[in-house]
């Protein structure tokens, strides 16, 4: 039986909190106060395998850093986008590839859009990474 989207967000959220000091949600919190991480499904994708034994989830994780404009905040994208390290959002993912025993196996894909993101009159800077989980 396939993991449900809830069951791998939550699989994804907690994966992202074992990077120290990220706060995580299992959705786009309302109020951001980052360092804040959390996945969104892009798409299901059944059919891979012979019934039903594939199915695919994209998912995009964000990670929100700080102000757009800060220093810091730029600087912090390194340790997220790293390979490898205590801060890695690959290597935090990937450190389970069943999520807990919810998914067969995933692969954190890439890191793109490096972007500002506006909340509540606020600019801020996130990172977004492709993961793409068979359920």
């Amino acid at each position: 039986m396939a993991a449900t989207v809830s069951q791998v967000m939550t699989g994804l959220a907690t994966r992202l909190g074992t990077i120290t000091g990220l706060r995580t949600y299992t959705y786009m919190p309302d109020q951001l106060n980052p360092p804040v991480g959390f996945p969104i499904i892009e798409s299901v994708d059944y059919h891979k395998a012979f019934s039903g034994g594939d199915v695919q989830m994209r998912c995009s994780v964000f990670v929100i850093v700080g102000r757009y404009l800060d220093r810091t905040a730029h600087a912090s994208l390194d340790g997220y986008l790293s390979y490898s390290g205590a801060t890695s959002i690959r290597a935090a993912i990937e450190g389970d590839r069943t999520l807990g025993g919810v998914a067969q196996t995933l692969i954190v894909e890439s890191g793109l859009n490096i972007s500002a993101v506006s909340v509540a009159d606020s600019e801020f800077l996130q990172v977004q990474c492709s993961v793409l989980v068979h359920a």
